[in-house]
């Protein structure tokens, strides 16, 4: 073999050989850049997938404190209906709802964004009130116009609160916005706040001037 063909052979491996490795590294890093794709997309996607988990785990919230609020108002309201027509009520339907909006508000305080929260807040004030509404029925020294009072209370103030409520809470996930919301929602607060302060004093005065039980 002369030193021309030794040369052709030597330059025809060389070139096998680098495109060989040329072909290997250009491979790997298509697979580099494929993986580095794969696992970006599996990253968007396990974001994705949190952020829809926490949007309904959030719309389930709502949604139980909307039913509870509203559970609680009608067992209040039911409560006074019947004892107003002689009816026996089964007290245990107004304290299980009591106790299941409470529980409910208590989980919400913690997920609660502040202006829904400052929602909550004034209507778990003036349920509370309502509570006692129910309870100090009884003990009123004028029937007709406590029973006049509750129903007021309930068919009114406290309706438009829960009504507040569920708006509040379909705003914030973006069901129904409006653009004058942030104003109505400071003066049905300013309302129902406003309400409630005037029955607590009505209850409060009523308390001193019932008789005393021996």
């Amino acid at each position: 073999m002369d030193v021309t063909t030794l040369a052709v052979a030597l330059i025809s491996v060389g070139g096998t050989l680098g495109g060989t490795l040329g072909g290997a590294v250009l491979s790997q890093r298509a697979s580099r850049a494929q993986a580095a794709e794969q696992n970006q997309r599996a990253d968007r996607e396990q974001a994705e997938e949190r952020t829809d988990q926490a949007l309904q785990a959030k719309r389930d919230l709502y949604a139980l404190l909307n039913t509870t609020a509203r559970a609680y108002r009608i067992a209040a309201r039911d409560a006074v209906r019947a004892a107003e027509r002689g009816e026996s009520s089964e007290p245990t339907v107004l304290d299980a709802a009591k106790d299941a909006w409470a529980d409910q508000y208590a989980q919400a305080q913690m997920a609660l964004p502040k202006d829904v929260l400052e929602v909550a807040s004034t209507l778990n004030r003036a349920l509370g009130v309502g509570y006692l509404v129910v309870k100090q029925l009884p003990s009123s020294t004028d029937l007709d116009g406590a029973y006049a009072r509750a129903k007021t209370w309930f068919s009114g103030s406290m309706s438009d609160g829960v009504y507040l409520l569920r708006v509040a809470l379909r705003h914030d996930l973006g069901v129904e916005v409006n653009t004058n919301f942030e104003q109505a929602r400071m003066q049905m607060r300013a309302t129902l706040d406003s309400s409630r302060r005037h029955l607590e004093r009505l209850l409060a005065a009523e308390r001193i001037q019932a008789p005393e039980v021996n």
